[in-house]
């Protein structure tokens, strides 16, 4: 123990333990700053690349129009494409509490409509007034990020193009 830390002295480097349970404990020669420094930038770049996925809801009623119902759609694809899952609640009043079939028949028919972008996570279960059911993009959010900002730049590029063909 005495020679490694005169030879890290020499060094001028830190005698870091790595296993004191082993027999003879097993230490490491290191620049001690240096190496909290890297697996601080590895912890960051680890949580950067990590999806914190975003749940969003959309709340429908079992009797919706037709033109109401593209809309909700339209927010349930945007969300999808966005990478987050979407929560479908449908609100049930009244009378349509005994009518649950509605409400399975309109959140079959949604999954159907969205299945190119996302499937069905967890079924529609009825949870008092209400009926849910989540559904979850086929792609993960940093892939779609990936995607967006692949899609950004080659129009960046191109208008580029343009610009420079006019000069």
């Amino acid at each position: 123990m005495q020679d490694a830390l005169r030879l890290a002295q020499e060094a001028d480097l830190d005698l870091v333990e790595v296993a004191p349970t082993a027999r003879p404990p097993v230490a490491k020669l290191m620049d001690y700053g240096k190496f909290k420094y890297e697996s601080a930038v590895k912890a960051r770049e680890s949580r950067k690349n990590q999806s914190n996925t975003i749940i969003k809801e959309i709340k429908l009623r079992p009797k919706i129009d037709a033109h109401d119902y593209d809309t909700k759609k339209g927010h349930v694809v945007r969300f999808l494409k966005g990478g987050d899952k979407v929560k479908v609640t449908i609100m049930f009043r009244g009378r349509e509490q005994s009518r649950p079939e509605l409400g399975r028949r309109l959140l079959a028919r949604l999954a159907e409509d969205v299945a190119d972008l996302g499937a069905v996570e967890s079924q529609p279960k009825q949870d008092g007034r209400n009926m849910v059911m989540v559904l979850g993009p086929h792609k993960r959010r940093s892939e779609h990020k990936a995607e967006a900002r692949a899609a950004a730049e080659a129009g960046r590029a191109r208008r580029e193009e343009q610009q420079s063909g006019r000069g």
